[in-house]
């Protein structure tokens, strides 16, 4: 009955929102699906993976293909529809939508590459897919929008310190490991922060505060999104476009949603069946990850392993 009644009690421009988050999944699904065919040309004429890290070479490469810079474009629209959901509605909403980015991903990946996705990916897709679809329909019932504290801006930005931390550290001591996950799963939770500041921030300029405190939450939002776009571009070079994408629309906004209901405390009215309903569809989306991080055919592989055959899919092969 608690959730009926904070139903009640929801403003509905909140949910023009949910919109607007499914317009930037399906931005984000086509600017990952050219940003990583643009990497893997450049892979190959580079003649060395970026598997371990961006070189120069491939910095440049990548300015000069345009299927990587039109990628990048649709990615930074996909942020500014994503900005303006946020901007509308509670995070534990608008952001798990991003998933249905993943659908559209694997079917362009899949028609693009010729790589036929096999009974145990569809069905991690689908798992991916019906927990996130099962948390924001009991979000959507549940969630509020809360104000932005000093003291709640505090405690994430030491959380993000920690976090940042140990993804710089990772990334040192395991990036000659070509293990897709792990960029995957850093660039998830880089960015997952990144839409928590994003959120944050927003919040603070509709109380009309905007301080020191702000400040460092935009500082901070710019530099997990930095570092997020390095860990992506390194997961592209071991991971096909899906399941970079599996990282970004499960992971983060799994992220994103703990921070909402432990810090924010955008679910302080949630109803305890909710509460246990949300820990049991996170679970089912990250087995759905972790599936098929395990199952795709194109895990591990890099571009330089079958030139041949992305040569052929990627139409950033001509001269332009």
């Amino acid at each position: 009955m608690a959730g009926i009644e904070e139903v009640a009690g929801l403003d509905p421009k909140q949910f023009l929102g949910i919109p607007l988050a499914l317009m930037g999944a399906a931005l984000l699904a086509f600017g990952a699906q050219y940003q990583s065919r643009g990497l893997n040309k450049v892979e190959r004429l580079v003649g060395a993976s970026a598997g371990s890290g961006l070189s120069l070479r491939h910095v440049l490469g990548l300015l000069r293909r345009p299927s990587w810079v039109s990628g990048t474009l649709l990615l930074g629209l996909a942020v500014a529809f994503q900005i303006g959901s946020l901007a509308l509605s509670p995070i534990i909403i608008v952001q798990p939508i991003g998933v249905v980015g993943l659908v559209i991903t694997s079917i362009l990946n899949s028609r693009m590459s010729g790589v036929r996705l096999d009974k145990r990916v569809r069905v991690s897709v689908s798992l991916a897919v019906l927990g996130i679809v099962a948390f924001v329909s009991i979000a959507a019932f549940t969630a509020t929008d809360r104000p932005v504290t000093d003291a709640k801006l505090t405690t994430i930005l030491i959380t993000f310190a920690v976090v940042l931390a140990v993804a710089l550290t990772a990334f040192v001591l395991l990036r000659h490991h070509r293990v897709a996950l792990l960029y995957i799963v850093g660039a998830g939770v880089l960015y997952g922060f990144v839409a928590t500041f994003a959120k944050a921030v927003i919040g603070r300029l509709q109380q009309g505060e905007f301080e020191t405190l702000t400040w460092l939450c935009v500082a901070a939002l710019v530099v997990g999104a930095l570092l997020g776009m390095v860990f992506v571009q390194n997961a592209y070079s071991s991971g096909p476009p899906d399941l970079v994408v599996a990282g970004l629309t499960v992971i983060d906004p799994i992220i994103a949603v703990l921070i909402g209901i432990v810090v924010l405390g955008e679910a302080a009215n949630a109803p305890l069946w909710a509460v246990f309903a949300f820990i049991a569809s996170g679970a089912l989306a990250v087995v759905g990850v972790v599936g098929l991080a395990k199952f795709h055919p194109q895990t591990g592989a890099s571009a330089l392993d079958a030139p041949g055959e992305d040569a052929a899919a990627d139409p950033a092969s001509d001269p332009a």
